[in-house]
């Protein structure tokens, strides 16, 4: 049986990628991403192949045209792999979900996000500040459904944001501006900085996601 993969060449022989690589070649996809190289649907689909690739060949297709400085398809350069805030991901474990049912839900100060969380808020509010939060994960997705409720999301500006929601008669999305508690201006996330991405829905009601000053 033919095998369809195309010849990685003589200087990439078709040796399996690692666990590290792999995160490696994410992170600086997103360090692309950031920097206006790659639009959210090349970012979301190369990002999914790398964490999926089988061999180095594979991740250095995923950033060739992204390095003009290595034209032998090899792995990009490291300094481009500067790793995430040490003290935003941790690994630890943390709650699943955030509820509200006519009534109210806050996180806030210490506590852990892990990779999957869910917030839920039927005629109450849920408010998930992540300014002092650690991350389980280099890659969290948040799911944020509001009835006839509220959620709020405060995310440091050294966390990368993608929201992904919907609102029917309501409104879920990003909300731009200067914070009133903290009018710091909002910087860009660093090279490597981890992921939050929110998704959901707002069904009569909203979900606000606001990128706020990290912690002073």
């Amino acid at each position: 049986m033919d095998d369809a993969r195309p010849d990685p060449g003589p200087e990439l022989p078709s040796i399996r990628a690692s666990d590290h690589e792999r995160e490696a070649t994410a992170r600086f996809l997103q360090q692309s991403y950031s920097e206006g190289r790659l639009t959210l649907a090349e970012f979301d689909e190369r990002t999914t192949n790398a964490y999926g690739a089988l061999f180095q060949s594979d991740l250095a297709e995923l950033t060739r045209d992204l390095s003009p400085t290595r034209r032998d398809g090899g792995a990009a350069p490291a300094a481009h792999h500067e790793a995430a805030p040490a003290r935003r991901v941790t690994g630890g474990s943390g709650p699943s979900t955030s509820l509200a049912f006519m009534g109210g839900c806050e996180r806030r100060g210490t506590w852990t996000v892990p990779a999957e969380h869910t917030a839920f808020a039927m005629m109450g509010g849920v408010e998930l500040d992540l300014r002092d939060a650690a991350l389980q994960a280099h890659e969290t997705t948040i799911r944020a459904f509001a009835i006839m409720g509220g959620v709020e999301i405060y995310v440091p500006d050294d966390i990368h944001v993608v929201v992904e929601g919907l609102g029917l008669m309501g409104g879920f999305g990003e909300e731009s501006g200067r914070w009133k508690p903290d009018p710091r201006p909002v910087r860009q996330a660093p090279p490597g900085a981890p992921v939050v991405r929110v998704t959901g829905l707002a069904l009569m009601g909203g979900v606000e996601v606001r990128r706020v000053p990290r912690t002073r």
